[in-house]
């Protein structure tokens, strides 16, 4: 992990790389609440009571720990959508905030806690209950019922504020938003949920979000170019952890390898502060709860080792460097670790077992693009041969 001194020089580069951008008008220009307001207002004012049977607007502030209900009661097989504006900083100085599709999360009543991939999200409710909202960052969750890891005084860091509308259908969703588009759109905001509702889940087959970080459409199932099974991942001011159940001993032979063609690394600095902390990497995780994850950097030197920065991770996650720079992106690579041997020098004595695989993704500091593709995830040791993918 960074020292202070290196923590020290990420956050001047990203302050002088954020007053470079609004000396030149580069900066994104914070959403505006009340054009937001007002139009979606006046699609609703135009629409019938066939369409909606009813509507509701929710503040929510950053400082505001979970979870803040609003006034709908929602019972299970309603159809509801929402749409959120505004901007949660993590930073502003830096520049740094979280999307609104990763900081606000949804509960009703006592149900599990879940959230969209987009600023707009629509759903069938399984529970009863008030529609609640809470948000996410700069906490983690403890269970699914929407405790936190981390005292609520934490979110007084935090700043911004974020609008929503809660549509409830009088009929089903996918219909509502088509009729409703009919009276126009704002920003694209129907368009694109209609969008998201049509293409369905771009999950890959086997594979599963990690439940507190929540799921994404960043990863997808494709085919590379010697016509083997291919993840591709393409990332921009977003995060996912897709994950896959496996169970092996972890023992002295125990080694993963996989092919992977890095497009573009999250990055340009050195990853291991808190503000620049952007990669893809691939990950094992042990029967312990810990993983170590392998990953390119864009400047640290092979080798390299450290315990994950964030204050929810550390003592969790080990990040250890497999390859460094700009040489080799655009091509296929092949990979192959010791994992017994990986854990032992980074990490202290080896647990007993494999439980996942994980790939990474985060680009939700820098905001930068990143892609990868991933391909011949194969487990091994002196006795078994697991293909992952």
């Amino acid at each position: 992990m960074a020292g202070i001194s290196a923590e020290l020089t990420v956050v001047s580069k990203l302050a002088w790389r954020n007053l470079k951008k609004r000396l030149g008008g580069d900066i994104e220009p914070l959403p505006d609440l009340v054009s937001f307001s007002d139009n979606m207002q006046q699609l609703l004012d135009n629409a019938s009571g066939d369409i909606i049977e009813s509507y509701y607007w929710l503040d929510i502030n950053a400082k505001q720990p979970p979870w803040l209900a609003c006034k709908a009661v929602l019972a299970t097989g309603d159809n509801v959508s929402c749409f959120a504006a505004g901007r949660i900083y993590a930073n502003k100085l830096l520049d740094i905030y979280v999307p609104l599709s990763m900081q606000i999360w949804f509960k009703i009543g006592a149900g599990d806690i879940f959230r969209g991939t987009q600023d707009s999200h629509s759903f069938v409710a399984q529970d009863n209950g008030p529609l609640q909202f809470g948000n996410y960052f700069p906490n983690d969750w403890q269970s699914p019922a929407g405790d936190r890891q981390q005292n609520d005084g934490i979110y007084a860091s935090s700043s911004g504020d974020a609008k929503i509308l809660i549509i409830k259908w009088a009929m089903p969703m996918l219909e509502g938003l088509n009729q409703l588009i009919a009276f126009g759109d704002v920003d694209n905001r129907l368009r694109s949920e209609i969008n998201r509702i049509e293409n369905g889940l771009t999950t890959p087959v086997g594979w599963n979000y990690l439940w507190n970080i929540g799921p994404s459409d960043i990863y997808r199932d494709q085919i590379a170019a010697n016509n083997s099974p291919c993840i591709n991942c393409h990332t921009k001011g977003n995060t996912g952890i897709l994950q896959k159940v496996v169970d092996l001993p972890l023992d002295k032979s125990s080694e993963i390898s996989w092919r992977w063609c890095m497009h573009q690394l999250a990055s340009t600095i050195r990853e291991d502060a808190v503000p620049s902390h952007d990669y893809l990497s691939i990950a094992v995780e042990f029967d312990n709860g810990r993983d170590i994850t392998y990953y390119w950097s864009s400047t640290l030197p092979f080798e390299t080792g450290y315990d994950c920065p964030l204050p929810n991770w550390k003592g969790k996650e080990y990040h250890v460097v497999v390859r460094s720079g700009q040489q080799g992106l655009g091509q296929w690579q092949n990979e192959r670790r010791n994992i017994y041997n990986d854990y032992q020098r980074y990490m202290g004595d080896p647990p007993a077992r494999i439980k996942k695989i994980w790939l990474i993704a985060n680009s939700v500091f820098q905001r930068n693009h990143a892609s990868c593709d991933y391909s011949d995830i194969v487990l091994h040791n002196a006795n078994d041969t697991l293909q992952v993918l």
